[in-house]
């Protein structure tokens, strides 16, 4: 199944250090009309000579599908590079096992989706195309680790201590808003959001975006449950 965009296929490069991982994405994406695969690359370094040479075609990718465990360069450093040089480009994370460490480390370098290599066809494409949307789409396994890890179990459930304006920040926190994008959303100044945002934090006992975003995709809140 697919769901078009209305601007033409989301552009892919699939940067892999396996010849048969790259194939095997390519065939699962094959089965979309929304979703095209414009390049392939088999580490960072050459990951990011592909989005120059895509971007000087014209054929720029929407999406980068990042491998993590690649040499030289892995894909978290690879992941850092290209949000810092082509910042439009998303990029969804891959990785064969959960791990934290990892997974929260492509997060702080600007990966807006995590999945597990074993995810199925559809699972892949909801992926791509969340992170097109500009929305953080999470396996949920990876998720439901952050969270504890982040030391957030325990904490109440959002709808007992947040209020209904509250709860909409949140899930547009969760789908990676910025608080301009917020306030636009919700016809609220930029302050507001602000605020918002300071509150829920405060209310949940966190400290940053991200640990909320991960706690409200845990909850069932974030575009990764739709």
């Amino acid at each position: 199944m697919s769901a078009p965009t209305g601007n033409g296929p989301i552009r892919v490069l699939v940067a892999d250090d396996h010849r048969v991982v790259r194939q095997g994405l390519r065939a699962f994406l094959a089965s979309t009309d929304d979703i095209r695969v414009v390049g392939e690359a088999s580490d960072g370094s050459e990951t990011l000579l592909q989005l120059a040479a895509l971007h000087a075609s014209g054929e720029a990718p929407d999406v980068v599908l990042m491998d993590l465990l690649m040499s030289p360069m892995d894909g978290i450093e690879a992941t850092r590079q290209v949000r810092a040089r082509y910042p439009e480009v998303q990029v969804v994370a891959l990785t064969s096992f959960v791990e934290e460490e990892k997974a929260q480390a492509a997060l702080d370098a600007g990966a807006s989706g995590f999945l597990l290599k074993d995810a199925d066809a559809d699972e892949v494409a909801v992926a791509i195309r969340a992170a097109h949307r500009g929305e953080v789409h999470l396996d949920p396994a990876i998720a439901g680790r952050l969270v504890r890890a982040l030391g957030a179990p325990g904490l109440p459930r959002p709808g007992s201590t947040l209020t209904g304006r509250e709860h909409q920040v949140l899930r547009l926190v969760a789908a990676g808003k910025a608080n301009k994008d917020i306030a636009d959303e919700l016809c609220i100044s930029e302050r507001t959001a602000r605020t918002h945002v300071s509150n829920i934090l405060t209310k949940l006992g966190m400290t940053s975006r991200t640990q909320a975003a991960l706690w409200a995709v845990g909850e069932g809140l974030g575009p990764a449950a739709q």
